[in-house]
């Protein structure tokens, strides 16, 4: 396996920097007090990018008067990082945003919306930053970086997702016209912000601050205009952080005791889903329990055609229903969730027929080689399935069940396993 020093020597005209052990105990320390592994995790990637990128900045300005800082302070990190990828950075009057992604073929800088066009988050610079913390010769590879107009201009808006993206071979790779530039505004005109009254803030609080709503930015009842109004306010971006934080700690999760040089603590653990059974016939009714969610609101999942073929599964849309939940399996996945999808149908014989897939999300294309997913009922298995080295998804077959009927779908990738109990 190619080291950092190999890297560096093959690809000269790319910035790389080692992440000191000591800097990744930091940022699992200072990462642990977020709602979900999820957040914990887009924390901790962002914390393990932002310390070595400081002080390559501060040795780059040796020569100047200026001096990077984090933007706005650390005090207000957490309650960014709880809710959206990237940090800022200040380098005099200059706006510079980190943009880690853990992609080994990097294609596009992805820029989350809320850095492009809320007026008081929006940066002069996107810096393109590729993390590696597979094994012990972690680093981080600086790819690159566009401007405000950029991807104002000519980047590719995915409503799906809000975010901005340009192809990766237009970003900048000569840091030294970023730093001869400093001081110059390069952003483009964006509208201000939504005025909310406090009614309005509280009523999102309220929506927004359930933890097992795992991406808030994306929720389907709130505008980009409502939810950009709400988190330009410290105040109230404080408040559903420690909303999201308290509810999470005493109903869901709570942070694991863990750090990146003891994974092997965690690497054996069995999780039962904190709501003993899931009713699928109250989804007829749209009611769904904690952590699920009807297909259509959840957008961020971009399972583009697969999940319009699983939204398609049963042809009569009036007695059929699918719903989606978020699942992480921990580590295995660094942070990464599955979809774990059901699709249920009432039959003409009172028996509720059921479909069951698991697919990748974000910008993953295909789930872990090995992920197991299992049909249980009584302890006893049904069925089974094992994805494949470039599986897309796994489904099961489809199976029914009367009114009353319990049953349990396991899915395990090594020794980490996590178990959701349902009943009709």
């Amino acid at each position: 396996m190619l080291s950092l020093s190999d890297f560096v020597n093959i690809d000269t005209k790319h910035i790389w920097l080692q992440i000191e052990t000591a800097e990744q105990e930091k940022a699992w320390q200072l990462s642990r007090h977020h709602s979900s592994k999820i957040a914990i995790y887009n924390a901790y990637l962002n914390r393990v990018c932002l310390s070595p990128l400081l002080t390559w900045f501060a040795e780059s300005l040796q020569e100047s008067t200026f001096f990077a800082e984090v933007f706005p302070n650390e005090e207000n990190l957490p309650s960014i990082l709880e809710i959206v990828n990237g940090t800022a950075i200040k380098v005099g009057a200059t706006k510079i945003v980190l943009i880690p992604t853990e992609t080994i073929d990097i294609e596009e800088l992805c820029v989350p919306r809320e850095w492009v066009d809320i007026n008081t988050w929006a940066a002069d610079y996107y810096i393109s930053v590729q993390v590696n913390l597979d094994d012990d010769d972690t680093w981080i590879r600086v790819c690159g970086f566009a401007t405000h107009r950029q991807l104002k201009n000519i980047g590719k808006y995915n409503e799906s997702d809000r975010t901005y993206s340009l192809p990766i071979e237009q970003l900048t790779e000569n840091f030294t016209l970023l730093f001869a530039t400093l001081g110059l505004s390069w952003q483009a005109e964006v509208p201000p912000e939504l005025t909310l009254s406090a009614a309005e803030a509280q009523n999102l609080l309220q929506i927004l601050s359930d933890a097992s709503v795992y991406f808030p930015r994306l929720h389907s009842d709130v505008s980009f205009a409502q939810w950009a109004g709400l988190i330009s306010n410290e105040q109230w971006r404080k408040q559903l952080y420690n909303q999201r934080l308290g509810e999470e700690k005493n109903t869901v999760f709570t942070a694991p005791e863990y750090s990146p040089s003891s994974i092997e603590a965690i690497n054996n653990v069995s999780v039962n889903s904190p709501l003993i059974q899931v009713n699928l016939s109250q989804w007829f009714q749209s009611l769904f329990a904690a952590g699920w969610q009807p297909i259509d609101e959840v957008l961020n999942l971009q399972l583009g055609g697969l999940a319009f073929e699983f939204r398609s599964s049963f042809p009569n849309r009036r007695t059929s229903v699918n719903g989606v939940k978020l699942i992480d399996l921990g580590i295995q996945l660094g942070g990464q969730s599955l979809a774990l999808m059901l699709a249920v149908s009432q039959e003409k014989d009172e028996k509720i027929a059921i479909i069951v897939q698991v697919h990748p999300t974000g910008n993953e294309k295909y789930l872990p080689q090995n992920l197991k997913l299992m049909l249980l009922e009584s302890g006893e298995v049904l069925q089974q399935i094992q994805s494949r080295s470039r599986d897309c998804y796994i489904q099961l077959n489809r199976f029914t069940g009367l009114t009353g009927t319990c049953f349990s779908l396991q899915l395990t990738l090594d020794n980490f396993s996590i178990t959701e109990d349902f009943s009709i």
